[in-house]
């Protein structure tokens, strides 16, 4: 939900040229969309434990990490209780859709990156069985990722690339032909 500009943007002529899909790691940013770090970092977390993440927690304490925190609440707020945050522009919906929604962050996130028409494959990282059935949950989640739902996510996340330039060429078919 991040990082986009690659699989959206730079990966699209290979999406439609040779029919390619991709396979996703790590789609819930080592733990981060799963709302488990918007207070904090927990004891026992990944985190809190694991060398190669004290970068990341580093950069929790930065604008650009700060502003994630902010995304991954309002995401939060999408997926379960639907109580109004600091985006004006969409706090009924947000209202109506999370009640609607009933589900976590980890769900929500995991069925939107599913959601994408290129996407073949979403690797899961669960390290116990309860986050592997929390993962899961994303498959009852998908069906209900409304045009409607999926707009508001976009006005959460803020952060849909923008299409490629083609200074002024005529666009491509699916086999990269005039």
């Amino acid at each position: 939900m991040f990082h986009r500009e690659r699989p959206e943007k730079e990966y699209d002529p290979l999406y439609r040229k040779y029919g390619l899909g991709t396979t996703t790691f790590s789609s819930l940013a080592a733990g981060l969309l799963t709302g488990k770090y918007n207070d904090g970092i927990p004891e026992g977390s990944r985190f809190a434990t694991v060398e190669m993440f004290k970068k990341s927690v580093a950069s929790l304490q930065e604008e650009e990490g700060k502003e994630k925190i902010r995304k991954v609440r309002e995401l939060t707020k999408l997926a379960a209780d639907g109580k109004p945050t600091n985006l004006r522009k969409i706090h009924l919906m947000i209202n109506i859709l999370a009640t609607e929604l009933q589900t976590t962050p980890t769900a929500l996130a995991l069925a939107w990156v599913a959601k994408n028409p290129n996407t073949s494959t979403v690797i899961l990282g669960a390290s116990s069985p309860e986050q592997l059935k929390e993962n899961l949950k994303a498959l009852e989640v998908l069906p209900r990722l409304t045009p409607e739902i999926m707009e508001k996510i976009e006005v959460i996340l803020n952060n849909k690339p923008s299409p490629p330039v083609n200074y002024g060429r005529p666009a491509l078919d699916q086999f990269g032909r005039l």
